[in-house]
């Protein structure tokens, strides 16, 4: 059982003993009136057992709170899905987590990306995805199955020509001016933006630097189908299923379009960047 797991099963234990109490009722008594033993109220409670569905649903009609249901259910589903740690994720390398997001991406029709630090997957040469994978192996100390991971992420490019698709994908400017790599691998990766332009699947725009903004840019995150968003973080991967969850960041991705440019406009801020790379 992983430790992410287990936090939020002892926080879905909380928020039932919450509604308990709040009704009035012991341990004994709720269990007297579920028809269970004592000992399965307390295993929920301290996050010992995971409820079911039907669990859920018979507590709040017991509590007296049968508003709670949906809140309990969503909360059961994120148990496992909603913070996945790196750690644990890359503990025998990253060829597993780059195909991870192979399957993702199949199985998605559109996705709304936002980047503020690195060019998205979807879009890196294999030389800038292997100085990226090098340093993330060095940071998080795990396995260096680099070309194994960079063959895997150069995969997941595949699905911007499959038909069906649409990737509708933000950048911050500044994301093509962060040297995290040598500057023959950054001009040849700037190159490759520009050849997004104009892809009928790809809508590819650039937040300008200098742009007056409704919201500060903050951290990337990915939208799939309108059904779930993934963020990452430094040691952890999260996956928001909720629809309060994806609409607030459906939200947020709309404000910054908003500002970003696109098309012509875009290919000069490229450009730009590749200038100032030359003169660096």
């Amino acid at each position: 059982m992983t430790t992410d797991f287990q936090a939020g099963r002892i926080a879905l234990g909380a928020r039932l003993r919450e509604l308990r109490t709040k009704a009035g009722l012991n341990g004994k008594e709720l269990a007297a009136r579920l028809g269970w033993q004592r000992s399965k109220v307390s295993r929920l409670e301290n996050g010992k057992q995971t409820a079911t569905v039907i669990d859920l649903e018979a507590w709040v009609d017991a509590v007296g709170a049968p508003s709670q249901a949906e809140d309990l259910k969503a909360r059961l589903r994120g148990l496992e899905s909603q913070q996945r740690s790196w750690r644990r994720q890359l503990a025998s390398g990253h060829r597993g987590v780059q195909e991870k997001y192979v399957v993702e991406y199949r199985r998605t029709s559109t996705v709304q990306g936002y980047e503020a630090t690195v060019i998205p997957g979807l879009f890196q040469i294999p030389e800038y995805a292997r100085c990226l994978l090098l340093q993330n192996a060095e940071l998080m100390r795990t396995p260096r199955d680099t070309e194994e991971a960079v063959r895997a992420r150069v995969k997941r490019q595949q699905v911007l020509y499959e038909p069906g698709k649409r990737f509708d994908i933000l950048i911050w400017e500044g994301v093509m001016h962060a040297l995290i790599c040598p500057h023959d691998v950054m001009a040849a990766q700037l190159d490759r933006l520009v050849g997004l332009i104009g892809m009928s699947s790809v809508s590819f725009g650039v937040i300008p630097l200098g742009a007056p903004l409704k919201l500060t840019p903050k951290h990337g995150f990915w939208i799939f189908d309108d059904e779930r968003v993934i963020v990452e973080t430094i040691n952890t991967e999260l996956h928001l299923e909720s629809a309060a969850d994806v609409t607030l960041y459906k939200r947020v991705w709309e404000n910054l379009s908003e500002t970003a440019v696109y098309g012509a406009q875009a290919h000069r801020l490229i450009a730009r960047a590749r200038a100032c790379l030359s003169r660096s």
